[in-house]
């Protein structure tokens, strides 16, 4: 479920959070730290689509409160609450991972209810909520694409909703398009996503490698890297382009099935937008360098790290 790219991301912030430690590392820290970052992906995912299922539900205790009032009108009365039927909705949480992630991870006890309100009432105004709700039956084209309204211009277009998620998710700047992505495709294939998992097996055995890798070959990697630093200091480079230089390095000669093409665009994208405005261009130059090298000396028949210990 989480790209290369996102994978590289955190194994670029665990090698960055265990190179800034004051403290000892202590063995199998690194894997704990990675697997944190992991987790923090899990936790939003659960929780935007958490936030999802409780504005659509919310239209039962709208109904309640209303009917509930001293003097309720005819309107409050018969408060339309098709939505919380919702089939898709209904898909999702009867779904065994996603019941189990809010048991482990509780959601609900974090979760503002106010704005879980004030969104849901912006969406009764909305003329394509009330062209749902007065629709008879249930069309699953229908139900599927006011799911993906709420979520799309209800919360994801409203600067409250997104500075909310963004205070309690750090890693909302990272993981949040992936993160959207994942839900609008669970909407529109129920039972397409495991909230119990967010990372395959395969996936995150790169991830450990790779983070392995950087940590146990570090100076062997900054061997190949500082003669390539023409006219620069190796203490006033970038932490972040070091490592991700680094990591780079590290696919060039031990990850087999990653072509070098693929792994310098990859360091690139990650230099411009986590680095400096120089970063790009500097990391590009430095790897393609080696890359060359490596290729001219006949050391690009990649292997596996373990092999060459």
């Amino acid at each position: 479920m989480i790209s290369r790219r996102n994978i590289r991301v955190k194994v670029m912030q665990t090698l960055y959070n265990v190179t800034t430690l004051e403290s000892e590392l202590k063995p199998g820290e690194p894997q704990k730290i990675l697997q944190n970052h992991f987790d923090q992906t899990r936790q939003l995912f659960v929780h935007l689509t958490y936030f999802l299922t409780e504005v659509c539900r919310y239209a039962e205790t709208d109904a309640h409160q209303r009917a509930g009032k001293h003097l309720p009108t005819y309107e409050d009365l018969h408060v339309n609450t098709k939505l919380a039927g919702n089939k898709i909705l209904w898909k999702l949480l009867e779904d065994s991972t996603f019941k189990d992630a809010l048991i482990k991870l509780k959601p609900q006890q974090v979760i503002n209810k106010e704005m879980v309100r004030r969104v849901y009432l912006h969406l009764d105004e909305a003329p394509e909520y009330r062209s749902y709700i007065n629709k008879q039956g249930r069309e699953t084209k229908e139900e599927k694409e006011i799911l993906e309204f709420i979520l799309d211009k209800m919360m994801l277009a409203d600067e409250n909703f997104t500075s909310y998620i963004e205070e309690n998710f750090t890693n909302w700047e990272d993981d949040g398009e992936m993160v959207i992505q994942l839900l609008v495709n669970f909407l529109q294939k129920p039972g397409s996503a495991d909230f119990k998992e967010m990372i395959s097996g395969e996936k995150k055995e790169f991830a450990i490698n790779l983070l392995k890798t950087v940590l146990d070959k570090s100076e062997y990697l900054q061997s190949l890297i500082i003669p390539k630093l023409k006219n620069w200091d190796p203490e006033r480079i970038a932490l972040l382009d070091m490592i991700l230089m680094k990591m780079g390095v590290s696919e060039f000669l031990y990850f087999e099935t990653i072509p070098p093409k693929v792994t310098i665009n990859e360091y690139i994208d990650l230099a411009k937008e986590y680095s400096t405005p120089q970063s790009g261009q500097f990391v590009n130059g430095i790897l393609d360098n080696i890359h060359k090298e490596l290729v001219t000396q006949g050391k690009m028949q990649k292997v596996d790290y373990k092999k060459v210990q």
